[in-house]
Protein backbone atom coordinates (compact mmCIF):
# COMPACT_ATOMS: atom_id res chain seq x y z
CA UNK A 1 0.00 0.00 0.00
CA UNK A 2 1.57 3.32 -1.38
CA UNK A 3 0.75 5.62 1.41
CA UNK A 4 2.00 9.05 -1.17
CA UNK A 5 -0.64 7.64 -3.80
CA UNK A 6 -3.25 7.84 -0.71
CA UNK A 7 -2.97 10.87 1.55
CA UNK A 8 -1.56 14.05 1.85
CA UNK A 9 -0.88 13.29 5.85
CA UNK A 10 2.42 10.84 3.75
CA UNK A 11 2.49 12.76 0.67
CA UNK A 12 5.56 15.12 1.92
CA UNK A 13 6.79 12.78 4.85
CA UNK A 14 10.65 12.22 4.05
CA UNK A 15 12.61 9.30 6.46
CA UNK A 16 15.57 10.05 8.13
CA UNK A 17 18.32 8.95 6.17
CA UNK A 18 19.90 6.03 8.54
CA UNK A 19 17.21 5.65 10.77
CA UNK A 20 14.96 2.73 10.91
CA UNK A 21 11.64 4.24 10.33
CA UNK A 22 8.59 1.70 12.34
CA UNK A 23 5.77 2.59 9.88
CA UNK A 24 7.64 3.56 6.34
CA UNK A 25 9.73 1.64 4.54
CA UNK A 26 12.88 2.07 2.51
CA UNK A 27 10.48 2.05 -0.28
CA UNK A 28 8.50 4.57 1.08
CA UNK A 29 5.29 2.17 1.78
CA UNK A 30 3.52 1.35 4.57
CA UNK A 31 5.38 -1.71 6.30
CA UNK A 32 3.42 -5.08 5.29
CA UNK A 33 0.03 -5.31 6.92
CA UNK A 34 0.31 -2.39 8.80
CA UNK A 35 -1.45 -0.52 5.82
CA UNK A 36 -4.33 -2.28 6.42
CA UNK A 37 -4.42 -1.01 10.26
CA UNK A 38 -3.65 2.38 8.88
CA UNK A 39 -5.90 3.06 6.46
CA UNK A 40 -8.11 5.46 8.69
CA UNK A 41 -5.31 7.33 9.39
CA UNK A 42 -4.24 7.34 6.10
CA UNK A 43 -7.51 8.42 4.37
CA UNK A 44 -7.26 11.41 6.41
CA UNK A 45 -6.24 14.85 5.41
CA UNK A 46 -3.87 17.00 7.70
CA UNK A 47 -6.91 19.35 8.62
CA UNK A 48 -9.07 16.40 9.61
CA UNK A 49 -5.91 15.07 12.30
CA UNK A 50 -5.61 18.04 13.45
CA UNK A 51 -8.85 18.56 14.94
CA UNK A 52 -8.26 14.35 16.00
CA UNK A 53 -4.63 15.84 17.92
CA UNK A 54 -6.81 18.63 19.27
CA UNK A 55 -9.39 16.65 20.81
CA UNK A 56 -6.92 14.01 22.46
CA UNK A 57 -4.85 17.13 23.79
CA UNK A 58 -8.11 19.17 25.10
CA UNK A 59 -9.02 15.16 26.84
CA UNK A 60 -5.55 15.50 28.52
CA UNK A 61 -6.17 18.44 30.00
CA UNK A 62 -9.23 17.64 31.31
CA UNK A 63 -8.22 14.40 32.84
CA UNK A 64 -5.20 16.59 34.30
CA UNK A 65 -2.51 14.75 32.88
CA UNK A 66 0.47 16.50 33.44
CA UNK A 67 3.98 16.78 34.92
CA UNK A 68 6.51 19.20 36.33
CA UNK A 69 9.13 21.01 34.80
CA UNK A 70 10.83 23.03 37.75
CA UNK A 71 13.40 24.89 35.76
CA UNK A 72 10.24 26.20 33.33
CA UNK A 73 10.43 29.71 34.45
CA UNK A 74 6.75 29.72 32.01
CA UNK A 75 5.32 27.62 34.96
CA UNK A 76 5.96 24.16 36.27
CA UNK A 77 2.37 22.07 35.43
CA UNK A 78 2.36 21.05 31.78
CA UNK A 79 0.43 19.20 29.92
CA UNK A 80 2.44 16.10 28.77
CA UNK A 81 2.53 16.37 24.97
CA UNK A 82 0.49 13.69 22.80
CA UNK A 83 1.23 11.99 19.54
CA UNK A 84 -2.03 10.61 18.67
CA UNK A 85 -0.37 8.56 15.76
CA UNK A 86 -0.07 4.85 17.37
CA UNK A 87 3.23 3.08 17.23
CA UNK A 88 2.71 -0.29 16.67
CA UNK A 89 4.66 -3.74 17.41
CA UNK A 90 3.70 -6.84 16.22
CA UNK A 91 3.08 -9.98 18.22
CA UNK A 92 6.26 -11.96 16.96
CA UNK A 93 8.63 -8.42 17.73
CA UNK A 94 6.78 -8.01 21.47
CA UNK A 95 7.28 -11.82 22.44
CA UNK A 96 10.95 -11.45 21.67
CA UNK A 97 10.96 -8.81 23.64
CA UNK A 98 8.44 -10.27 26.66
CA UNK A 99 11.31 -13.58 26.52
CA UNK A 100 14.46 -11.33 27.56
CA UNK A 101 12.48 -8.93 29.73
CA UNK A 102 11.52 -11.75 31.83
CA UNK A 103 15.29 -12.57 31.86
CA UNK A 104 16.72 -9.51 32.67
CA UNK A 105 14.38 -8.93 35.48
CA UNK A 106 15.04 -12.39 37.00
CA UNK A 107 18.65 -11.57 37.07
CA UNK A 108 18.59 -8.13 38.11
CA UNK A 109 16.58 -9.30 41.20
CA UNK A 110 18.74 -12.16 41.76
CA UNK A 111 22.02 -9.50 41.66
CA UNK A 112 20.34 -7.64 44.26
CA UNK A 113 19.48 -9.82 46.32
CA UNK A 114 23.60 -10.96 46.27
CA UNK A 115 24.66 -7.68 46.89
CA UNK A 116 22.92 -7.34 49.63
CA UNK A 117 23.53 -10.71 50.80
CA UNK A 118 26.07 -13.43 49.91
CA UNK A 119 28.03 -10.90 47.53
CA UNK A 120 29.19 -14.30 46.00
CA UNK A 121 28.80 -12.12 42.45
CA UNK A 122 31.87 -9.96 43.55
CA UNK A 123 34.22 -13.01 43.59
CA UNK A 124 33.34 -12.83 39.83
CA UNK A 125 36.72 -13.01 38.20
CA UNK A 126 35.25 -10.78 35.41
CA UNK A 127 34.34 -7.91 37.65
CA UNK A 128 35.87 -5.76 39.65
CA UNK A 129 34.04 -5.78 42.96
CA UNK A 130 34.83 -1.71 43.50
CA UNK A 131 32.40 -0.85 40.66
CA UNK A 132 29.76 -2.54 43.37
CA UNK A 133 30.73 -1.17 46.20
CA UNK A 134 31.96 1.80 45.44
CA UNK A 135 29.12 3.24 44.02
CA UNK A 136 27.27 5.83 45.62
CA UNK A 137 23.94 3.59 45.08
CA UNK A 138 25.32 0.90 47.08
CA UNK A 139 23.91 1.21 50.44
CA UNK A 140 26.02 -0.99 53.18
CA UNK A 141 23.38 -0.01 55.87
CA UNK A 142 20.75 -2.12 54.54
CA UNK A 143 23.08 -5.01 54.05
CA UNK A 144 21.85 -8.72 55.49
CA UNK A 145 18.31 -7.20 54.96
CA UNK A 146 15.26 -9.43 53.27
CA UNK A 147 12.50 -7.93 52.39
CA UNK A 148 9.38 -9.10 53.17
CA UNK A 149 8.04 -11.38 50.75
CA UNK A 150 11.27 -11.86 48.78
CA UNK A 151 10.95 -9.26 45.93
CA UNK A 152 12.85 -6.52 45.55
CA UNK A 153 11.65 -5.39 42.08
CA UNK A 154 8.22 -5.06 42.48
CA UNK A 155 7.90 -2.60 39.44
CA UNK A 156 10.45 -2.42 36.65
CA UNK A 157 11.27 0.12 34.04
CA UNK A 158 13.41 -0.92 31.02
CA UNK A 159 14.46 1.30 28.47
CA UNK A 160 14.38 0.18 24.85
CA UNK A 161 15.75 1.58 21.91
CA UNK A 162 15.54 0.46 18.15
CA UNK A 163 18.64 0.40 15.79
CA UNK A 164 18.96 1.10 12.41
CA UNK A 165 18.37 -2.89 11.53
CA UNK A 166 15.14 -2.51 13.97
CA UNK A 167 16.51 -4.59 16.44
CA UNK A 168 15.99 -3.69 20.25
CA UNK A 169 18.65 -3.16 22.92
CA UNK A 170 18.61 -1.79 26.56
CA UNK A 171 19.59 1.48 27.06
CA UNK A 172 19.22 1.55 30.43
CA UNK A 173 17.61 0.08 33.56
CA UNK A 174 14.95 1.76 35.89
CA UNK A 175 14.46 -0.31 39.29
CA UNK A 176 14.05 2.42 41.75
CA UNK A 177 10.58 3.76 41.60
CA UNK A 178 9.68 3.97 37.39
CA UNK A 179 7.99 6.87 36.28
CA UNK A 180 5.31 6.79 33.50
CA UNK A 181 2.99 3.99 33.38
CA UNK A 182 -0.12 6.22 34.17
CA UNK A 183 0.57 8.09 30.71
CA UNK A 184 0.48 4.78 29.26
CA UNK A 185 -2.68 4.05 30.61
CA UNK A 186 -4.32 7.16 29.80
CA UNK A 187 -3.07 7.26 26.29
CA UNK A 188 -4.81 4.06 25.77
CA UNK A 189 -8.04 6.13 26.73
CA UNK A 190 -7.33 8.91 24.61
CA UNK A 191 -6.05 6.79 21.57
CA UNK A 192 -8.91 4.96 21.39
CA UNK A 193 -11.24 7.65 21.46
CA UNK A 194 -9.68 9.31 18.40
CA UNK A 195 -8.81 6.42 16.38
CA UNK A 196 -12.03 3.95 17.37
CA UNK A 197 -12.02 1.94 13.73
CA UNK A 198 -8.14 1.79 13.66
CA UNK A 199 -8.25 0.38 17.11
CA UNK A 200 -10.61 -2.38 16.22
CA UNK A 201 -8.85 -3.48 13.20
CA UNK A 202 -5.66 -3.61 14.96
CA UNK A 203 -6.74 -5.85 17.36
CA UNK A 204 -4.36 -4.71 20.35
CA UNK A 205 -3.07 -5.88 23.79
CA UNK A 206 -4.77 -4.05 26.69
CA UNK A 207 -3.21 -2.21 29.31
CA UNK A 208 -5.96 -1.22 31.62
CA UNK A 209 -5.17 -4.76 33.58
CA UNK A 210 -2.19 -2.83 35.16
CA UNK A 211 -3.64 -1.47 38.68
CA UNK A 212 -5.20 -4.38 39.44
CA UNK A 213 -1.86 -6.33 38.77
CA UNK A 214 0.41 -4.05 40.93
CA UNK A 215 -2.22 -4.27 43.26
CA UNK A 216 -2.02 -7.81 43.59
CA UNK A 217 1.88 -8.26 43.80
CA UNK A 218 1.59 -5.79 46.91
CA UNK A 219 -1.10 -8.06 48.36
CA UNK A 220 0.60 -10.85 47.26
CA UNK A 221 4.36 -10.34 49.56
CA UNK A 222 2.53 -8.32 52.53
CA UNK A 223 3.09 -10.15 55.96
CA UNK A 224 -0.55 -10.92 56.51
CA UNK A 225 -3.60 -12.86 54.99
CA UNK A 226 -4.12 -11.48 51.68
CA UNK A 227 -7.91 -10.38 52.96
CA UNK A 228 -5.94 -8.29 55.93
CA UNK A 229 -4.23 -6.21 53.91
CA UNK A 230 -3.41 -2.58 53.99
CA UNK A 231 -1.58 -0.85 50.66
CA UNK A 232 -0.74 2.39 50.13
CA UNK A 233 0.97 4.61 48.26
CA UNK A 234 3.30 6.73 49.59
CA UNK A 235 4.09 10.34 47.67
CA UNK A 236 6.71 13.15 48.83
CA UNK A 237 3.64 15.58 48.06
CA UNK A 238 1.71 17.69 45.40
CA UNK A 239 4.76 19.27 44.37
CA UNK A 240 6.42 16.27 43.29
CA UNK A 241 7.27 16.08 39.13
CA UNK A 242 5.44 12.73 39.14
CA UNK A 243 2.72 13.55 41.48
CA UNK A 244 -0.74 13.13 38.82
CA UNK A 245 0.79 9.77 38.32
CA UNK A 246 0.92 8.60 42.10
CA UNK A 247 -3.05 10.33 42.34
CA UNK A 248 -3.68 7.93 39.40
CA UNK A 249 -2.54 4.87 40.37
CA UNK A 250 -3.78 5.14 44.15
CA UNK A 251 -7.53 5.38 42.32
CA UNK A 252 -7.14 3.24 40.13
CA UNK A 253 -5.47 0.59 42.61
CA UNK A 254 -8.34 1.46 45.11
CA UNK A 255 -5.92 1.72 47.92
CA UNK A 256 -4.83 4.93 49.83
CA UNK A 257 -2.89 8.07 48.52
CA UNK A 258 -0.19 9.06 51.92
CA UNK A 259 2.50 11.55 52.54
CA UNK A 260 4.93 11.03 55.10
CA UNK A 261 2.91 12.85 58.15
CA UNK A 262 -0.28 10.40 57.41
CA UNK A 263 2.41 7.31 59.07
CA UNK A 264 3.84 6.20 62.06
CA UNK A 265 5.81 3.50 62.79
CA UNK A 266 5.15 1.94 66.49
CA UNK A 267 6.80 -1.22 67.65
CA UNK A 268 8.36 -1.76 64.35
CA UNK A 269 4.93 -1.77 62.83
CA UNK A 270 3.85 1.15 60.21
CA UNK A 271 0.31 2.10 60.86
CA UNK A 272 -2.18 5.06 58.67
CA UNK A 273 -3.47 7.95 61.05
CA UNK A 274 -7.18 7.28 60.18
CA UNK A 275 -10.22 9.30 61.79
CA UNK A 276 -10.79 6.13 63.54
CA UNK A 277 -7.26 5.66 65.06
CA UNK A 278 -3.96 3.85 63.95
CA UNK A 279 -4.64 1.32 60.63
CA UNK A 280 -1.67 -1.69 60.36
CA UNK A 281 -0.15 -0.94 56.88
CA UNK A 282 1.43 -4.31 55.40
CA UNK A 283 2.64 -2.96 51.78
CA UNK A 284 3.73 0.65 50.68
CA UNK A 285 4.33 1.24 47.08
CA UNK A 286 6.50 4.20 48.22
CA UNK A 287 7.38 7.37 45.42
CA UNK A 288 9.33 8.90 47.77
CA UNK A 289 13.34 8.85 46.97
CA UNK A 290 14.96 6.00 49.26
CA UNK A 291 17.42 8.36 50.44
CA UNK A 292 14.26 10.81 51.90
CA UNK A 293 12.60 7.70 52.91
CA UNK A 294 13.67 7.53 56.82
CA UNK A 295 15.61 10.00 58.53
CA UNK A 296 16.68 8.11 60.77
CA UNK A 297 18.39 5.83 58.78
CA UNK A 298 19.27 8.33 55.78
CA UNK A 299 19.13 12.07 55.43
CA UNK A 300 18.55 13.13 59.14
CA UNK A 301 16.91 16.37 57.64
CA UNK A 302 14.02 14.74 55.54
CA UNK A 303 10.35 15.82 56.31
CA UNK A 304 9.06 13.26 53.57
CA UNK A 305 10.66 10.44 55.84
CA UNK A 306 8.73 8.23 57.95
CA UNK A 307 10.91 7.64 61.20
CA UNK A 308 11.30 4.23 61.80
CA UNK A 309 10.25 2.71 58.27
CA UNK A 310 13.64 1.00 58.04
CA UNK A 311 13.10 -0.77 61.49
CA UNK A 312 9.69 -1.85 60.38
CA UNK A 313 10.87 -2.94 56.75
CA UNK A 314 14.20 -4.93 58.44
CA UNK A 315 11.59 -6.59 60.91
CA UNK A 316 10.01 -7.83 58.25
CA UNK A 317 6.70 -6.42 59.37
CA UNK A 318 6.15 -4.19 56.27
CA UNK A 319 6.62 -4.35 52.32
CA UNK A 320 8.69 -1.68 50.50
CA UNK A 321 7.98 -1.48 47.05
CA UNK A 322 10.33 -0.88 45.53
CA UNK A 323 13.20 -1.91 48.14
CA UNK A 324 15.05 0.37 49.39
CA UNK A 325 18.76 -0.22 48.36
CA UNK A 326 17.75 -1.27 44.36
CA UNK A 327 19.41 1.94 43.01
CA UNK A 328 22.95 -0.36 42.86
CA UNK A 329 21.35 -2.19 39.90
CA UNK A 330 19.71 1.40 38.19
CA UNK A 331 23.91 2.82 38.18
CA UNK A 332 24.67 2.85 34.82
CA UNK A 333 27.88 1.96 35.70
CA UNK A 334 26.25 -1.40 36.61
CA UNK A 335 24.41 -1.23 32.90
CA UNK A 336 27.49 -3.14 30.97
CA UNK A 337 27.80 -5.81 33.71
CA UNK A 338 24.47 -7.39 33.29
CA UNK A 339 25.47 -9.67 30.03
CA UNK A 340 28.22 -11.37 33.14
CA UNK A 341 25.02 -10.93 35.64
CA UNK A 342 22.69 -13.08 33.50
CA UNK A 343 25.12 -15.83 32.91
CA UNK A 344 26.31 -15.67 36.61
CA UNK A 345 22.76 -15.94 38.20
CA UNK A 346 20.58 -18.02 35.33
CA UNK A 347 23.78 -19.87 33.17
CA UNK A 348 22.14 -18.17 29.93
CA UNK A 349 23.00 -15.69 27.42
CA UNK A 350 21.19 -12.76 27.27
CA UNK A 351 18.43 -12.61 24.69
CA UNK A 352 18.38 -8.51 24.63
CA UNK A 353 21.36 -6.76 23.34
CA UNK A 354 22.96 -3.68 25.01
CA UNK A 355 24.09 -0.62 23.71
CA UNK A 356 28.38 -1.22 23.93
CA UNK A 357 29.49 1.17 26.61
CA UNK A 358 32.83 2.15 27.78
CA UNK A 359 33.45 2.24 31.53
CA UNK A 360 35.54 5.64 32.31
CA UNK A 361 36.54 3.99 35.37
CA UNK A 362 38.79 1.63 33.26
CA UNK A 363 42.23 2.72 32.56
CA UNK A 364 42.25 1.84 28.59
CA UNK A 365 38.54 3.03 28.48
CA UNK A 366 39.01 5.97 29.79
CA UNK A 367 41.78 7.02 27.27
CA UNK A 368 39.54 6.22 24.76
CA UNK A 369 36.46 8.19 25.40
CA UNK A 370 38.99 10.79 25.81
CA UNK A 371 40.22 10.88 22.79
CA UNK A 372 36.70 10.55 20.89
CA UNK A 373 34.39 12.76 22.88
CA UNK A 374 33.13 14.47 20.05
CA UNK A 375 31.85 10.90 18.72
CA UNK A 376 30.23 9.96 22.23
CA UNK A 377 27.27 10.12 24.02
CA UNK A 378 28.77 10.63 27.84
CA UNK A 379 26.60 10.27 31.02
CA UNK A 380 26.51 10.29 34.68
CA UNK A 381 26.06 6.65 36.30
CA UNK A 382 23.11 8.47 38.25
CA UNK A 383 21.66 10.95 36.20
CA UNK A 384 17.98 10.75 34.72
CA UNK A 385 16.14 12.84 32.80
CA UNK A 386 18.66 13.88 30.07
CA UNK A 387 20.67 16.15 32.42
CA UNK A 388 24.06 15.72 32.92
CA UNK A 389 25.09 14.08 29.65
CA UNK A 390 27.23 15.29 26.68
CA UNK A 391 26.14 14.53 23.29
CA UNK A 392 29.46 14.70 21.14
CA UNK A 393 28.34 14.46 17.97
CA UNK A 394 26.62 17.78 18.54
CA UNK A 395 28.96 19.57 20.86
CA UNK A 396 31.20 22.59 21.56
CA UNK A 397 34.92 22.08 21.87
CA UNK A 398 34.21 24.20 25.58
CA UNK A 399 31.28 21.39 26.10
CA UNK A 400 33.84 18.58 25.58
CA UNK A 401 36.81 20.45 27.50
CA UNK A 402 34.42 20.74 30.48
CA UNK A 403 33.58 17.10 30.27
CA UNK A 404 37.23 16.05 29.95
CA UNK A 405 37.80 17.76 33.41
CA UNK A 406 35.34 16.03 34.99
CA UNK A 407 35.60 12.71 33.36
CA UNK A 408 39.40 12.87 34.64
CA UNK A 409 38.44 14.36 38.30
CA UNK A 410 36.00 11.64 39.03
CA UNK A 411 35.95 8.78 36.03
CA UNK A 412 33.69 6.15 37.95
CA UNK A 413 30.72 8.74 37.69
CA UNK A 414 30.89 8.57 33.82
CA UNK A 415 30.53 6.18 30.82
CA UNK A 416 30.24 6.48 27.60
CA UNK A 417 28.36 5.28 24.52
CA UNK A 418 28.61 5.74 20.57
CA UNK A 419 25.08 7.77 19.20
CA UNK A 420 22.94 5.04 18.18
CA UNK A 421 20.83 6.28 15.77
CA UNK A 422 17.15 5.77 17.27
CA UNK A 423 13.96 4.87 15.49
CA UNK A 424 11.68 7.11 14.05
CA UNK A 425 7.98 6.96 13.82
CA UNK A 426 5.32 9.47 12.08
CA UNK A 427 4.50 11.95 14.47
CA UNK A 428 1.98 15.16 14.13
CA UNK A 429 3.61 18.40 14.18
CA UNK A 430 0.82 20.91 15.30
CA UNK A 431 3.48 23.68 13.89
CA UNK A 432 3.82 22.88 10.96
CA UNK A 433 0.52 20.95 10.45
CA UNK A 434 1.84 17.50 9.11
CA UNK A 435 3.50 14.46 9.95
CA UNK A 436 7.30 14.30 10.32
CA UNK A 437 9.14 11.17 11.57
CA UNK A 438 10.75 11.67 15.25
CA UNK A 439 13.20 9.29 17.05
CA UNK A 440 11.42 7.35 20.02
CA UNK A 441 12.49 4.94 22.63
CA UNK A 442 10.74 2.41 24.91
CA UNK A 443 9.57 1.82 28.61
CA UNK A 444 8.13 -1.38 29.11
CA UNK A 445 7.02 -2.34 32.90
CA UNK A 446 7.60 -5.78 34.40
CA UNK A 447 5.70 -6.55 37.57
CA UNK A 448 7.26 -8.80 39.63
CA UNK A 449 5.31 -11.49 42.37
CA UNK A 450 6.53 -14.51 44.08
CA UNK A 451 5.18 -15.94 40.89
CA UNK A 452 8.05 -14.39 38.79
CA UNK A 453 8.09 -11.37 36.70
CA UNK A 454 4.79 -10.29 34.47
CA UNK A 455 5.50 -8.03 31.72
CA UNK A 456 2.75 -5.06 30.40
CA UNK A 457 1.75 -5.66 26.82
CA UNK A 458 2.34 -2.33 25.75
CA UNK A 459 4.72 0.95 27.17
CA UNK A 460 5.59 4.09 27.26
CA UNK A 461 6.95 5.43 23.95
CA UNK A 462 8.52 8.70 24.52
CA UNK A 463 9.43 10.71 21.43
CA UNK A 464 11.73 13.75 20.38
CA UNK A 465 9.22 16.43 19.52
CA UNK A 466 12.42 18.92 18.81
CA UNK A 467 13.47 18.02 14.70
CA UNK A 468 16.68 15.97 14.73
CA UNK A 469 16.75 15.68 18.53
CA UNK A 470 17.88 12.36 20.44
CA UNK A 471 16.24 13.82 23.38
CA UNK A 472 13.21 12.22 24.77
CA UNK A 473 12.60 13.35 27.57
CA UNK A 474 9.77 15.59 28.90
CA UNK A 475 11.35 17.35 31.17
CA UNK A 476 13.80 18.35 27.52
CA UNK A 477 10.55 19.22 25.51
CA UNK A 478 9.87 15.02 24.89
CA UNK A 479 6.21 13.51 24.21
CA UNK A 480 4.50 10.59 23.93
CA UNK A 481 2.62 7.96 21.76
CA UNK A 482 0.46 5.09 22.25
CA UNK A 483 2.03 1.59 22.24
CA UNK A 484 -0.08 -1.02 20.20
CA UNK A 485 1.29 -4.08 20.50
CA UNK A 486 -0.80 -6.65 18.02
CA UNK A 487 -2.53 -9.73 19.02
CA UNK A 488 -1.07 -12.90 16.92
CA UNK A 489 -2.93 -13.24 13.77
CA UNK A 490 -3.87 -16.66 12.80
Amino acid sequence: MEAASSADLFASYQRIPGAYDEIVGPDDRVRGDLGTMLEPLVRMDPDQLAHRADLAALSLINQGVTFSVYSDSAGSEKVFPFCPVPRMLRHDAWARLERGLVQRLRALELFLDDVYGAQTFLTNPRIDPGMVLESSAYMAKLHGIKPAGGVRVHVGGIDLIRGADGGFAVLEDNLRCPSGVSYVLQNRVVSKRVFPEMFRRARVRRVDTYPARLAAALTAVAPCAEEDCCSVVLTPGSYNSAYFEHTFLARTMGIELVEASDLLVDDDRVYARTTAGPQRVHSIYRRTDETFLDPEVFRPDSLLGVPGIIRAYAAGNVVLANAPGNGIADDKGIYPLVPEIIRHFLGEEPLLAQVPTYMCARQDDRAYVLEHLHELVVKLVDGAGGYGMLMGPQSTADERDQFRARILAEPRRYIAQPLVELSTTPTWIPEKHRLEPRRVDLRPYVITSPDGPWVLRGGLTRTALVEGSYVVNSSQGGGSKDTWVLEERS
